[in-house]
């Protein structure tokens, strides 16, 4: 549906209603419910078969918005909300003592989007949003509408606000602590964050950050097709089965009988066109997805992250 006033006046009925409806961010695609409706986050783990122990994100209109949720607001949280906000950062705070808690963890992980159809939508309907990646769980991410329906045909309501100018994940920080923690890269970069807070503690290989974030499962973000990281993925295609093997790469590649997904050396650019060159290789139909390993590096941190996930078995 368009997001003119006429969606939003819908979509907001609907949400008012306990329901849910899909709604564009900068990041991805959410599926939006009242962050504190027992029903209405139920039918979001019901619609996206998503697992009772992991976390969702609550979106709001304003860093005010936000703090009213809280029990603490830091200063790591203040200032970082001051300089982000809008944007894609979501930050973890404890959780406000008039919230219900229904046995979840005592924090609350909260943002403000930076896209106006998020931002309309929050206004017109006035309620805090809990709103995941509009799609099955672990699978790709959704960046566009026509992403969603094709994932969650069952949803009432999905927005259309065009291609998502991130196309990945917020990033998520913990404020409860300090230094504050990295719980999941995304599209915010460490540096800007650092720049902000100074040190920044990075999630060890056992720290699944405590069910305080989504993200963290070890598969996530995969396509259908078997996706290998791999070095070379060229010299591997070949010989390869016409129209049975796809190329994800960021550096170019000749391989005969390969669909190939050529994307930016620049890990801002790769980041925005990962998941719609992911959904765009399922749609070719090819069964094994051989994506080139990405520099290393604090930039291409979240790449690595969503690579990973997506390839584990």
């Amino acid at each position: 549906m368009a997001a003119d006033a006429a969606g939003l006046r819908r979509a907001a009925e609907l949400l008012r209603q306990e329901s849910v409806c899909a709604f564009p961010t900068e990041t991805v695609y959410g599926l939006g419910a009242h962050a504190f409706s027992a029903k209405a986050i139920a039918e979001v783990y019901r619609l996206k078969h998503r697992p009772s122990w992991n976390p969702l994100i609550v979106h709001v209109a304003s860093a005010a918005d936000a703090e009213a949720l809280a029990h603490e607001w830091p200063e790591a949280a203040r200032l970082l909300a001051e300089r982000f906000w809008p944007g894609p950062l979501s930050l973890v705070v404890e959780r406000a003592h008039h919230l219900p808690a229904s046995g979840g963890p005592a924090t609350v992980a909260v943002r403000v989007p930076a896209h106006p159809v998020a931002l309309a939508l929050l206004r017109e309907c006035g309620l805090p949003l809990a709103a995941p990646s509009a799609n099955r769980s672990e699978s790709i991410s959704p960046t566009t509408a026509e992403h969603v329906i094709r994932s969650l045909p069952d949803v009432p309501l999905v927005l259309d606000g065009g291609p998502c100018r991130f196309g990945i994940e917020s990033t998520v920080v913990d404020v409860t602590v300090s230094p504050p923690r990295l719980l999941r890269p995304g599209a915010l970069s460490l540096r800007a964050i650092r720049d902000v807070v100074g040190a920044l503690r990075l999630p060890g290989a056992l720290d699944k950050g405590d069910a305080r974030s989504p993200g963290l499962a070890h598969r996530h973000y995969a396509p259908r097709a078997r996706l290998r990281l791999v070095d070379d993925p060229a010299t591997l295609a070949e010989g390869a089965d016409p129209g049975t093997v796809g190329i994800l790469t960021h550096l170019p590649a000749v391989a005969e009988g390969a669909h190939v997904e050529l994307l930016s050396a620049d890990p801002l650019e790769y980041g925005a066109d990962l998941y719609a060159a992911l959904h765009r290789l399922d749609d070719a139909g090819v069964a094994t997805i051989l994506a080139q390993l990405p520099p290393e590096g604090d930039d291409w941190l979240a790449i690595h992250d969503r690579l990973t996930r997506a390839s584990a078995s």
